[in-house]
């Protein structure tokens, strides 16, 4: 009996200390924005109101079992918000540069320029900010790019933060 209470006890303060410890040191808040870096190092910050403002398309996908319809923005689109362009301007040593779209909590992912390119392909990878008609979740968003055609979900990324067009030299 004793050791009931004691361990209910010991629950009841890891709890309280639990608690504290959030109190303490509260999460920092997912941000609403996207930062688009162009080849030249320029930046634009778009919202999440300017997000939604633009052309959005639907894709439905198998997402780990489950049917899912996100909404987005193509990734050319927001792109081409920070300056950057596609279409016949997109050869030579531009062909190398790839964009780097980076998480919340670190992760990475590339794709190749010509990959968003409606010039070079019927591809469309989006920055989704709804699924099933409703915002994205705290664990997916506020924005996740979404690769419909991709066998492996590695670059689906979540909680995306920044886009950034680099060389590759």
């Amino acid at each position: 009996m004793t050791s009931t209470i004691r361990s209910k006890s010991h629950r009841v303060i890891l709890a309280a200390l639990a608690a504290s410890a959030c109190l303490a040191f509260p999460t920092a808040a997912r941000s609403q924005e996207i930062v688009v870096q162009n080849e030249s190092g320029a930046t634009v910050k778009l919202t999440a109101s300017d997000i939604a403002a633009l052309p959005h398309q639907a894709v439905s996908v198998d997402d780990h079992g489950q049917k899912v319809r996100f909404e987005g923005v193509p990734l050319h689109v927001l792109l081409e918000k920070g300056g950057v362009t596609f279409g016949e301007s997109l050869r030579g040593k531009r062909m190398a540069a790839c964009l780097l779209v980076e998480a919340t909590d670190g992760y990475r992912v590339v794709f190749a320029l010509p990959e968003l390119d409606p010039g070079f392909t019927d591809r469309v990878i989006l920055l989704a900010d709804k699924a099933d008609g409703h915002a994205l979740d705290s664990k997916q968003g506020p924005f996740r790019i979404v690769v419909p055609d991709d066998k492996r979900m590695a670059r689906w990324v979540r909680e995306v933060t920044a886009l950034k067009v680099v060389p590759v030299q």
